[in-house]
């Protein structure tokens, strides 16, 4: 019988949950959209039900706990929520940890061993043990795409903060940002400008046509000479640029890893953010590297089972 965890990643849009062996490599992966407005319930039960899909399709495999990476201000000691801005209803508070070890009741060989944590925090675990941050001993690793977050190893261990919320660099009060109402519910943070969804307001508060739905096709309008779309772009990688280079003055990380849908959409993006960062960053600190990340999606599915592993094995 061959011994894995599950790895769990909640996000706003869709939820992804995978079998992982002990190299944290993943066998097999289900997803489904998450029920995010519809409340904690929903969302568990979409986890159990992909979780039992993966399991009743590999007959020779046994469970030994869950790792979880989810949107949201985890207490990760606590497996409970602290708090959410309102992509998910009645996030804020909920048990997570508990509802899973009652879910997976008969999934799991030791229900009790479920870890939860913050998604980017699983993002950035899973890209320091194998990829782009690997070798490092400090690193900053920033996902941008629907939202933005990061997450923060320091020593080699995540830094969680004395109120869960290290790294939450989304909430960052950004310059040029005025107009746009973050999902937190304040306006002029990064995430309301830097985000995929904030490219795509900014844009449209800009004369953009709103037939463009996300930053990819902004990004290839932009690629088409649409002057609108350049703008909309440097403006919502600037913003990430100078967040990033905040960060980077008070952390002093060996490296930044860079990843998430928005950092995929090519050079123009990149070229803003480095040309913003370097603009803002003092001599000393010129030489952080920012690089994209390697892992992609599978980067918090592996962070997540790395630390269902640290679970189980006992390990700090």
């Amino acid at each position: 019988m061959r011994e894995v965890v599950l790895a769990v990643d909640i996000g706003g849009t869709k939820t992804v949950v995978a079998l992982a062996d002990r190299g944290d490599v993943l066998l097999d992966t289900a997803s489904a959209p998450t029920p995010a407005l519809f409340g904690p319930d929903a969302v568990v039960r979409t986890v159990v039900d992909l979780a039992a899909e993966l399991l009743a399709r590999s007959p020779g495999v046994r469970a030994l706990g869950a790792g979880i990476g989810t949107a949201g201000v985890v207490d990760v000691g606590a497996g409970s929520i602290v708090s959410a801005t309102d992509t998910f209803t009645d996030w804020a508070g909920t048990p997570l940890a508990a509802l899973l070890r009652t879910g997976l009741v008969g999934l799991l060989a030791t229900p009790g061993i479920v870890h939860v944590q913050n998604d980017v925090d699983a993002h950035a675990a899973g890209e320091y043990l194998h990829g782009a941050a690997s070798g490092a001993d400090s690193a900053l690793v920033v996902t941008v795409g629907t939202g933005v977050g990061a997450g923060i190893i320091l020593g080699g261990r995540p830094l969680r903060g004395a109120r869960h919320v290290a790294g939450e660099i989304a909430h960052v009060p950004t310059p040029g940002a005025g107009h746009l109402r973050c999902p937190c519910g304040r306006f002029g943070h990064l995430e309301a400008l830097g985000s995929g969804v904030g490219m795509y307001r900014h844009y449209l508060s800009l004369g953009g046509e709103p037939v463009v739905i996300d930053a990819r096709g902004i990004a290839e309008r932009a690629h088409a000479g649409d002057p609108v779309a350049c703008r909309a772009v440097e403006d919502s990688a600037a913003a990430v640029g100078r967040a990033i280079a905040s960060a980077v003055t008070i952390l002093d990380p060996e490296r930044v890893v860079i990843t998430g849908g928005v950092a995929r959409i090519g050079d123009l993006w990149w070229d803003a953010v480095r040309r913003s960062f370097h603009a803002e960053v003092i001599d000393v600190l010129q030489q952080v590297p920012l690089v994209p990340g390697r892992l992609g999606d599978d980067a918090p599915l592996r962070g997540a089972a790395a630390s269902a592993w640290d679970v189980i094995e006992g390990r700090p």
